[in-house]
């Protein structure tokens, strides 16, 4: 009897680190309200597998009844469940951001999902808001507050992202204190939000997705001469959100093709996160059914030709 314990043990260990070993990923964002609607998850669950989708980046806003289940059912079908975590809604205030009460009450939200079997925690909005001045400081507080939840999510030996946006991938940005270089010592991972239409002019950088997202890419590994100490995986959009009534499936397929297609070119990145608010996946959907996209066999087998 024991031996079968340790032998079934062994299985549950072999099987629940089988997300951690992929060496590309594919992801799309969604909402705590879609994960929890049966129906809804069930068709991206299987929409994600046929198309070779491995990561749903999953929001936790509140512990329900419902919760855990539908996390239980995301990790029986493979699929590696990062849980977002929106630390300071819309960028913090510097009350906020030096309250060490008000980053408690967010760590119990974290504990939560990490009990509920969470893969990776994603902590969103950890900046000021973009409104305030700039200020060097900024940068220096959002840090301290990084090491203290890199410590306390340590302990559960699970790794941490953090998403910033685009143009920190080329500098740091003193107005909302995100400073890519001073945070990599306390970062497993970094999601750079590369949105095309995000950047200024946008009719200029959403015209151009492919060198919008690669440029961006390539500028922030630059900072770490091509080898960044963490995972870098591009925060990609679905439609450009100035034109969504105005763009045909087609042109929306191309857009989000343009942006893979991008990632997969840049220089040492590990992958895409797809980002649609409302979690409408079917033109991605159809992009990866039509079109070869690259996967973690091969990396592999692009590795063994090494």
């Amino acid at each position: 009897m024991w031996k079968l314990s340790r032998l079934i043990l062994s299985t549950l260990v072999f099987f629940s680190a089988i997300p951690y070993a992929f060496a590309w990923d594919k992801g799309i964002y969604l909402t705590q309200y879609t994960l929890e609607n049966p129906k809804t998850l069930d068709y991206l669950i299987s929409q994600s597998k046929a198309t070779g989708i491995n990561t749903f980046v999953i929001d936790h806003e509140y512990m329900s009844s419902h919760y855990a289940p539908a996390i239980a059912k995301v990790k029986a079908a493979g699929i590696k469940n990062v849980t977002r975590i929106v630390v300071f809604s819309d960028g913090g205030n510097a009350q906020q951001v030096k309250s060490k009460d008000y980053w408690e009450k967010k760590y119990k939200m974290i504990n939560d999902a990490i009990n509920a079997g969470s893969d990776a925690i994603q902590l969103d909005y950890i900046r000021y808001s973009s409104k305030l001045p700039a200020n060097p400081q900024h940068a220096k507080d959002v840090y301290q507050v990084i090491k203290w939840f890199k410590e306390k999510i340590g302990e559960h030996k699970i790794p941490m992202e953090i998403d910033i946006f685009g143009e920190v991938s080329y500098y740091p940005s003193m107005h909302i204190g995100q400073d890519i270089k001073m945070f990599a010592d306390s970062v497993d991972g970094v999601n750079p939000m590369v949105y095309p239409s995000h950047f200024w002019p946008y009719q200029k950088y959403s015209a151009v997705p492919y060198d919008t997202v690669k440029n961006s890419l390539n500028a922030l590994v630059a900072q770490f001469a091509d080898h960044p100490p963490f995972k870098v995986h591009a925060f990609i959009e679905a439609a450009n959100y100035h034109y969504l009534k105005k763009t045909s499936d087609a042109q929306k397929q191309k857009y989000l093709l343009q942006q893979i297609r991008a990632v997969e070119d840049a220089n040492n990145v590990s992958g895409w996160y797809v980002w649609s608010a409302n979690n409408v996946y079917e033109n991605l959907f159809k992009v990866l059914k039509n079109n070869k996209i690259k996967s973690t066999s091969d990396i592999k087998a692009k590795t063994a030709q090494k």
